[in-house]
């Protein structure tokens, strides 16, 4: 059985347990963050001003946590350990296709509520578009994608190479699952021929001085794709005055930025309410790669 099928059936078993009990007002969040930063240490140092905002504006305690997948991430809201996540847009489906999570807000990035997955290359690596790539240039070289619960270092790659035909692990003599920022390391190293990626983790590498533009080429960029979902468990999502609460002390973040600069890592500028349908074109490439069923 796949890693991606296995996910799957584990989210599927989450979704027919018995809910937790309704959390007193007391009672922690548990709010589970993905690896947005390089280990988890600074992963939760960077998300914690968040959290105390959050605690204060709930009248709550939040306990953050960090999960080192999108997998894992889309699983622990699913089966009730988490009750709060900041999530890329692929787990944030998988977790309201098979456990009814709910999307309240949508992060923004330089005031976006969306980004751009691409695909990276070198400069002597060769290939000088996605059809060399996809062509006879590209047949038996290495590629890495994110793992299988990353949006756009895993299902909209996947979708378009399935679009075009290709099945990568035919197609390529070795296929990776790795982060994000590895993917980039070993691509500008020559240590890869090319990878999956997404425009902010390439910017910010950049602007942080791990890797040079001159060595990360862009072969290919999709079209605009929603930004991470902050998401609750299905729980509290029927709970509608505790999700407008939610909703305006996320929106309340762009506002305090300037004078609380920490709430958020650099280039994010606040939260949007949205709903699911925001999401629809992750959920539609997830059922066009067989990812998903139709209900």
């Amino acid at each position: 059985m796949s890693l991606d099928r296995r996910t799957l059936i584990q989210l599927a078993v989450a979704a027919i347990l018995p809910p937790l009990a309704h959390a007193q007002p007391s009672m922690p969040l548990k709010f589970g963050v993905g690896m947005f930063q390089p280990d988890r240490e600074k992963n939760d140092a960077t998300y914690r001003p968040l959290a105390q905002h959050l605690a204060q504006r709930l009248g709550r305690p939040v306990e953050l946590r960090t999960v080192d997948s999108w997998e894992g991430l889309a699983k622990s809201l699913a089966n009730g350990e988490t009750d709060l996540a900041l999530m890329g847009p692929w787990g944030y489906v998988l977790a309201n296709h098979f456990a009814d999570a709910k999307v309240v807000s949508t992060i923004l990035y330089q005031g976006k509520p969306e980004y751009f997955a691409m695909i990276v290359t070198h400069p002597a690596s060769g290939l000088a578009s996605i059809d060399d790539l996809l062509g006879a240039k590209g047949k038996g070289r290495t590629f890495a994608f994110g793992d299988k619960g990353s949006t756009s270092g895993y299902l909209i790659p996947l979708h378009l190479f399935q679009q075009r035909g290709i099945d990568p692990e035919a197609h390529f003599a070795r296929v990776l699952y790795t982060k994000h920022q590895a993917i980039q390391t070993q691509v500008t190293a020559g240590q890869l021929d090319a990878g999956a990626d997404y425009n902010r983790n390439r910017s910010a590498m950049i602007e942080q001085g791990l890797i040079k533009a001159e060595r990360s080429k862009v072969i290919w960029q999709s079209a605009p794709l929603p930004n991470d979902a902050f998401a609750v468990s299905a729980t509290l999502a029927k709970d509608a005055v505790f999700v407008k609460r939610l909703q305006a002390a996320l929106a309340e973040v762009g506002a305090l930025l300037p004078s609380q600069p920490s709430l958020l890592p650099a280039n994010y500028t606040g939260f949007v309410a949205t709903d699911n349908g925001y999401y629809k074109p992750i959920r539609d490439a997830g059922l066009a790669t067989g990812k998903l069923a139709a209900k």
